[in-house]
């Protein structure tokens, strides 16, 4: 069974999601419906919920509403790694509301959306070193920006990092360099978890195969090792890539040599021991 560590829902009723407009493929509703259907067929048996950089209004009603859905019995949700905005003054008290709430189990800002040096600001740098306290502070960067990762791990060595989307190499373009480089030095710090996600959508959508996605993903967990990966659907945005099955699909094919323990520890082990579910 697998433990889904990055769905998105999103309810454009509900929350505001600026960045829309500028993704028409993505532009519409996808509920936990849409997703737990086909989730449950591919043996997803609990999920996170990933913030989807909604409004920065609604931040904490994003929070509130998935809490809302996952009080559903049938829900697959078990918490969610929430938005927030280190570079902020309000983030101490934000995040000492957040610690109040177990169903919060992490952070993250996306930093490929804002300028190089919001990360390396001193209040969103003393704001990271804040965290820790089993709270996980996902990193969602470009290749070029994983020097500033491993500053922030670097940084805050009680915090874990998950580094989101095996670092989002590009993989349409057929570029590893300096990506695969990058990811060895980012291993080397034990407070990192990479996270195997996301690697559909920067495929070409319309011949990429298994073997496209190989030396990403074997490059990433060779570095980091079984006790430091887990994975992601990135639901909806692998539909751009396939779909959630089809990657799903993709995934145990590239695990198909592992160990049934080494799979176990990526698909679902790592992730409950990680955030304690």
């Amino acid at each position: 069974m697998i433990f889904d560590t990055h769905l998105h829902l999103i309810d454009r009723q509900a929350l505001r999601y600026p960045w829309l407009g500028n993704a028409p493929a993505l532009n519409r509703d996808f509920s936990h419906e849409e997703y737990a259907t086909e989730a449950r067929r591919a043996g997803i048996e609990a999920a996170f919920h990933m913030e989807v950089d909604v409004h920065p209004a609604d931040i904490e009603a994003e929070t509130a509403h998935v809490k809302t859905l996952a009080a559903d019995k049938r829900s697959l949700v078990r918490g969610v790694i929430a938005s927030c905005r280190p570079e902020e003054p309000g983030f101490p008290a934000y995040l000492e509301r957040v610690r109040a709430d177990p169903f919060v189990k992490g952070f993250r800002r996306v930093l490929h959306v804002v300028p190089d040096d919001v990360s390396e600001g001193a209040l969103f740098r003393e704001n990271i070193q804040r965290i820790g306290g089993g709270l996980t502070f996902d990193l969602c960067v470009l290749p070029h920006q994983i020097a500033k990762a491993i500053a922030l791990a670097d940084l805050a060595p009680d915090t874990t990092f998950v580094l989101d989307h095996c670092g989002v190499p590009d993989i349409k373009g057929d570029v590893e360099h300096p990506w695969r480089e990058h990811i060895v030095e980012i291993s080397r710090r034990p407070n990192v978890v990479a996270k195997i996600s996301g690697i559909v959508a920067y495929a070409n959508p319309d011949d990429w195969t298994m073997e496209t996605l190989r030396p990403y993903a074997e490059h990433v967990i060779a570095s980091f090792g079984w006790d430091r990966v887990v994975w992601g659907s990135d639901w909806p945005v692998c539909t751009l890539g396939g779909g959630l099955s089809t990657w799903v699909a993709a995934t145990h094919a590239l695990l198909a040599d592992a160990s049934i323990a080494e799979r176990t520890k990526l698909l679902s082990a790592n992730a409950k021991r990680i955030w304690g579910v």
